[in-house]
């Protein structure tokens, strides 16, 4: 937590200085997950880096496999931004281009967005605990992108090909670059268009 939510905390109700704690306990969490692995960041470590007493960081979670799921959680509750668009009365290309557009508008913002990237890739492995692994598995990001894909190939804005893997393609390209800007902070974010390229047929 930083010395400066001291002060201000002050002026806060205690719902709103407990919750301002548990955010800055979920953002540190997830740094540190991400500079230095999860396995190898211990509970003292984040309530160090908060800071705050190990004690009082249990008030809020119990262990750092229930900040992990919580974390991951929250990634796999961002997502759903997807499923509505595909709902939505958009077309899909116009969808897709504005999301990126507010995505990495958003995370320049809020630098925490480029590593919960980081973060979700990570939580799909073997190896993490079970619970936050199959919630991170559980994200459709991929299915209900092949939907938009498919639609859009209907119309002819989308390029022919295995919709599935066009997904993926697009997905893996959109993790690449949240991975690259959250180890370089200084990184300019990338012309939407060159991701929507992929997905993009070629004009006749």
């Amino acid at each position: 937590m930083p010395k400066e939510m001291d002060g201000g905390e002050k002026h806060m109700t205690r719902k709103e200085q407990k919750e301002e704690r548990r955010k800055a306990i979920l953002i540190t969490a997830l740094t540190l997950f991400v500079e230095h692995g999860y396995h190898d960041t211990k509970i003292t470590d984040i309530a160090k880096a908060v800071p705050m007493s190990t004690g009082l960081l249990f008030h809020y979670f119990a262990s750092k496999e229930e900040l992990l799921l919580e974390l991951v959680k929250m990634g796999a509750e961002s997502t759903k931004a997807l499923n509505a668009g595909e709902a939505a009365a958009i077309p899909p290309d116009i969808f897709l281009t504005k999301f990126l557009e507010q995505l990495f508008s958003y995370a320049k913002e809020q630098p925490w967005v480029f590593n919960m990237f980081v973060l979700m890739s990570q939580a799909r492995r073997n190896g993490m605990p079970e619970e936050a692994r199959q919630v991170a598995l559980s994200v459709e990001s991929i299915e209900a992108t092949a939907k938009m894909i498919k639609a859009g190939q209907k119309t002819g804005v989308f390029r022919r090909g295995d919709a599935m893997l066009l997904s993926r393609c697009f997905w893996a390209s959109v993790q690449g670059i949240m991975e690259e800007m959250a180890m370089d902070k200084e990184m300019k974010t990338p012309d939407p268009g060159w991701i929507m390229g992929i997905l993009l047929s070629s004009p006749k």
